[in-house]
């Protein structure tokens, strides 16, 4: 009920400003081509957890069979070309056999499985909506307070730019795929967390999902508090005749007393903090458990995911590490209220609450001696964020069930043959 409650109300916050919200854009891609297909697709593969493997084959061959269709009707209609609608109906289906087949504790699993890929996609569009409010209700943007406070990182998002731009078409075309599909990469890693639903009938305590729908619901409200466009916008060709200079990433912007800066009413102000470092800081987390494989795709994503935030010049380096503390003191909030609330957990909590904060009331009211003492400014940063870490990592480690080994039986010893 809260969930639906606050997707009515970015509904009627987005047709206040004449857009259709995040309901209307769902609705409509029942028919119309999808905005992601392979968001569609990922959602319905979350959904599926919860199904038998004959029911999963049935599902993603209707999907296909439906896709194919819609396919067939576009084509000589000169319409967008995208798949995913089928992904939509078989959610949708589901939907409606869990209420009018299903009874008791499959009804519930089977609800929960749809409510779990629905809530992926809407996530997606109750985002695209929240980064429209932040446009048009944010006349102007901090961008230049937090480009002098990135003076005491070294201007990472100018270094990598650079970086990026001399790898070529290659780097930048790998690149801005990690960046795009940072959902798919979610989805693989949860797949694998929820790989025994279907067994056991029930989902487990704590997995990625929930953490990257609290990332998203609760990332935006920082953006209508700290507003910034990011470095391609207020310093590059990206910014037009908005933007302050053509700087990025060639030149590094002077020191200077930092003012609030008029912006667009278009471009999202969605930095800080930098909810694709969140994401992909959560995803490598929960990849930790996973097989070899996992752990090492996880750790690239994470990777990838840095360089192209930085790389593209979407983000500066002050975004961030507030993104790495913001994930961990999410991470650590939703841990505790699966597995329950001790000392430890409350402080790890409270410590992340405090960084972060300090951080960003450090980037807006002293970021001239931030930047003038990059010696100093950088490396307690640095250690505050490391403080978060090691934290998170001890309680963790601590909290960790142990798995005692059941206890050896006694082999039989065999008898001797009389003679």
């Amino acid at each position: 009920m809260v969930a639906l409650a606050f997707l009515v109300l970015l509904e009627i916050a987005a047709r206040h400003y004449g857009m259709p919200g995040p309901m209307t854009n769902q609705a409509r891609e029942v028919i119309f081509a999808p905005k992601s297909g392979p968001l569609l697709y990922a959602g319905m593969a979350l959904m599926m957890v919860v199904l038998s493997w004959r029911e999963r084959f049935i599902a993603m061959g209707a999907a296909v069979g439906i896709d194919l269709v819609f396919f067939l009707v576009r084509w000589p209609l000169h319409a967008k070309m995208m798949f995913g609608n089928g992904a939509l109906w078989v959610i949708l289906a589901c939907a409606v056999i869990a209420v009018v087949r299903r009874t008791g504790n499959e009804r519930v699993l089977l609800l929960k499985g749809v409510g779990l890929g629905l809530l992926l996609v809407a996530g997606r569009k109750t985002g695209d909506t929240w980064l429209l409010i932040t446009s048009k209700t944010r006349p102007s943007v901090l961008d230049q307070y937090v480009a002098t406070a990135d003076h005491a990182l070294g201007n990472p998002s100018w270094l990598a730019g650079r970086i990026v731009e001399a790898t070529g078409t290659v780097g930048s075309h790998i690149l801005d795929y990690v960046y795009i599909q940072l959902a798919v990469a979610a989805v693989i890693v949860a797949l694998y967390q929820l790989r025994h639903v279907s067994t056991e009938r029930r989902f487990p305590a704590h997995h990625l999902v929930r953490t990257f729908l609290v990332i998203g619901l609760l990332g935006p409200a920082i953006y209508m508090i700290f507003p910034v466009v990011g470095p391609i916008f207020a310093y590059g060709t990206d910014g037009g005749h908005w933007a302050l200079a053509d700087l990025w990433p060639h030149v590094s912007p002077t020191i200077a007393a930092p003012h609030h800066m008029p912006f667009d009413e278009h471009t999202p102000r969605n930095c800080m903090p930098s909810l694709h470092t969140a994401w992909a800081t959560a995803i490598f987390l929960h990849s930790r458990k996973g097989p070899l494989g996992l752990r090492i795709g996880g750790a690239l994503w994470l990777l990838a995911t840095l360089g192209a935030t930085l790389g593209f010049g979407y983000h500066y380096g002050t975004d961030i590490i507030a993104g790495v503390v913001f994930t961990l003191t999410v991470e650590a909030g939703l841990r505790a209220l699966s597995f329950g609330w001790d000392r430890a957990s409350i402080r790890l909590v409270a410590h992340g609450a405090i960084v972060f904060t300090a951080l960003l009331l450090s980037y807006r009211y002293l970021p001239l001696q931030m930047a003038h003492l990059p010696w100093v400014a950088g490396p307690l940063m640095l250690l505050a964020v490391a403080s978060v870490v090691h934290r998170y990592v001890r309680t963790v480690k601590e909290l960790e069930p142990v798995v005692i080994p059941a206890p050896r039986q006694p082999q039989p010893q065999p008898q001797p043959e009389l003679a």
